[in-house]
């Protein structure tokens, strides 16, 4: 199977117990990955490919997804606050239960979240079964499969119908002239 990506965008945010849970719970990996290497180097998550045979060199760098690690305080139940609150002077709020949950952000275009080339459409794959996981956020990306462009879009993790269309763009011949001819311009000497 052959395949590239050519355009994606992701806001995905999930858990970071959700991803590892995921690879720990050994899922069917693309044929041409072999293993997922998961490194945490501060706040960024590395998920890499291992090539499954020798056509890749230990030299190249086979492709990556990369997600930035945050801290959010989760609350079981949404503290009431705004016009339709109750006041509350002189009483002593009891504190919400709440957690602190570490949370994996693959947010940015393909450069950003999907590196390098080598492996790179399997781990795309792999980026969109992470992006079914996600309760937050949309992955949308072109890629071609087999010869023939296709699109993707998911949305809260429940894919969506997406389709790819091509439009004329800013350089065709037809169009009027738009802007402001700064050469003829009588105002300028």
């Amino acid at each position: 199977m052959s395949g590239r990506v050519y355009q994606l965008h992701s806001t995905l945010e999930l858990p970071l117990e959700t991803v590892t849970d995921y690879f720990d719970s050994d899922p069917t990996l693309p044929d041409e990955i072999k293993d997922i290497d998961i490194t945490r180097r501060n706040n960024t998550l590395v998920i890499k490919s291992v090539a499954q045979d020798g056509t890749v060199s230990k030299y190249t760098p086979t492709a990556q997804l990369k997600a930035s690690v945050t801290e959010t305080r989760v609350y079981e139940e949404e503290p009431e606050t705004g016009p339709g609150a109750p006041p509350s002077w002189g009483e002593e709020e009891e504190p919400i239960p709440s957690e602190l949950v570490e949370f994996a952000a693959f947010k940015g275009d393909r450069e950003t979240v999907l590196q390098n080339t080598a492996l790179q459409f399997p781990m795309f794959e792999v980026l969109c079964d992470i992006a079914t996981l996600a309760e937050k956020g949309t992955l949308t990306a072109i890629a071609e499969r087999d010869g023939e462009l296709e699109a993707t879009k998911i949305v809260d993790g429940e894919k969506r119908p997406a389709t790819v269309e091509v439009v004329e763009g800013p350089g065709s011949e037809d169009s009027a002239p738009s802007g402001v001819n700064w050469r003829d311009n009588k105002f300028i000497t």
